[in-house]
C-alpha cells in the first residue's frame, strides 16, 4: 500500500489554532473549509478534513455518531485492488464503516476506525494514478 496522506479531523465549530500560513504549507481552501495540498514531497495529497465532512462521507450526516469514538486524525492508503483489500479486512474481523463506496470525485473508499484512534481509509483513486489527469 502507498500512503496517500495524513489528515487531521476537527469538529465543525473548531477553529484551527495554526493558520494555513503558519507552517508555510501550500494549502488551498475549498469553500466548505477543506484545506489541502498536493505539493508536499513524498505525499500525493495532504489535507485537514473537518469532522463534519468525514461524518457525512461515512454516515450521510454531518454529526459523528455518539456510540463511536471520535477519530483523532485520518490517514488513507491507496491500493491497486480495493475489492481484495476490503475482503481481506472483512476476513480479519475489522468493522468497516464504509465498504467499497464510490465518492462523487471517482475515488472508491473503505473506511474503518483503528484501535489507535485513526479514521483509516483504504482507497482506490484513479485520478492519482500514473497516466491519469485531474
Amino acid at each position: 500500500m502507498a500512503s496517500r496522506g495524513a489528515r487531521q479531523l476537527r469538529p465543525r465549530r473548531y477553529r484551527w489554532p495554526i493558520s494555513r500560513n503558519t507552517l508555510g504549507l501550500p494549502f488551498k481552501e475549498d469553500s466548505n473549509g477543506y484545506l489541502h495540498t498536493g505539493a508536499l514531497d513524498g505525499v500525493k495529497h495532504f489535507a485537514l478534513w473537518p469532522l463534519a465532512q468525514a461524518a457525512e462521507s461515512c454516515f450521510g450526516t454531518d454529526q459523528w455518531p455518539d456510540h463511536l469514538p471520535v477519530p483523532q486524525a485520518w490517514i488513507e492508503f491507496d491500493v491497486e485492488n480495493i475489492d481484495t483489500a476490503t475482503a481481506t479486512l472483512k476476513s480479519q474481523g475489522y468493522q468497516l464503516l464504509v465498504a467499497t463506496r464510490k465518492e462523487p470525485w471517482g475515488q472508491v473508499v473503505t473506511r474503518l476506525l483503528g484501535p489507535e484512534g485513526l479514521l483509516v481509509g483504504i482507497t482506490h483513486t484513479p485520478s492519482m494514478r500514473k497516466g491519469t489527469t485531474t
